[in-house]
């Protein structure tokens, strides 16, 4: 048995010290372009833009999880997926202001101007903090305190929620509005 151990740990350290730097060797001379004149500013906006869409799409994963492994209404009711749904199109919200038009730099125009823009901002972040706190309470009030047996449903549906709010957040203010941040 010990020499079953000394003979996996052995292939394990060949395996982590030997054969996974060349790997990443190879992988880091095949993108040479991405990784020759790399400077961690000059890619923010394609680094928060694709962590949001991947924030995004595994909070909506989450629940699509929960739904197929779910599908009675006594497991995870229908209604709860409206969280999501309104997150989802806070997240829009959000991000069709730019920061240029909440300070007021930006285009001028239409009725309201930057007020019209804050306002937007604010139901926005109105709808997705009151999505989160929905996801919250869907968790507690109908899983955790009465004891519901599976209580992953509701636990997903929170997950969805906090991954969308951090996406939403993530892409509304992990970029930057120059014209030559992108990459």
């Amino acid at each position: 048995m010990q020499i079953r151990i000394l003979v996996f740990s052995y292939k394990l350290s060949y395996l982590v010290f030997i054969i996974m730097p060349r790997c990443c060797g190879n992988v880091a001379e095949r993108f040479s372009p991405i990784f020759d004149s790399w400077e961690p500013y000059e890619k923010r906006n394609l680094f928060s833009s694709i962590l949001s869409g991947v924030l995004f799409s595994v909070g909506w994963w989450i629940i699509i999880d929960a739904a197929v492994n779910y599908p009675k209404d006594s497991d995870l009711k229908h209604a709860y997926h409206a969280c999501g749904v309104m997150a989802t199109i806070a997240m829009f919200m959000i991000n069709t202001v730019s920061n240029a038009q909440v300070r007021g730099d930006g285009h001028e125009g239409g009725c309201l101007g930057s007020y019209g823009a804050r306002i937007w901002l604010f139901l926005g972040l109105m709808i997705s903090f009151g999505s989160l706190i929905g996801a919250c309470w869907i968790l507690f009030d109908g899983y955790v305190i009465p004891n519901f047996n599976p209580v992953y449903p509701g636990v997903a549906v929170f997950l969805q929620n906090l991954f969308i709010f951090f996406s939403s957040v993530l892409y509304k203010f992990g970029r930057v509005e120059d014209s030559n941040t992108w990459g």
